[in-house]
């Protein structure tokens, strides 16, 4: 299931500066889309909300917040509802994340 890898990159991006995360999301979310396709598969329904928002919420980070769409608007909602962490990280904190994942 893949809401184990949600919680940690949630976790590690909440923790992280907003610049450094900025990085570490532009290196890492080429090489882990390949990596949620095969997990994706077996995950639940929620969790396919947040994997389908990586469009959205790389127009989120690339507009330096502007450029809001339904699906990150959706997983935002759904990653605040289901974890402590999540409320208090910001809305590019999780953007972040999920381009991550």
């Amino acid at each position: 299931m893949i809401r184990p890898i949600l919680i940690s990159a949630l976790l590690a991006c909440a923790a992280v500066t907003p610049a450094f995360a900025g990085s570490f999301s532009g290196t890492t979310a080429g090489t882990s889309a390949a990596g949620t396709s095969e997990s994706s598969k077996s995950s639940s329904p929620n969790d396919k909300v947040v994997l389908q928002a990586r469009d959205d919420a790389a127009s989120f980070v690339a507009s330096d917040g502007r450029i809001r769409g339904a699906q990150l608007e959706s997983a935002l909602r759904y990653l605040r509802e289901k974890n402590a962490d999540a409320r208090r990280a910001s809305d590019m904190q999780l953007a972040q994340a999920i381009l991550a994942l």
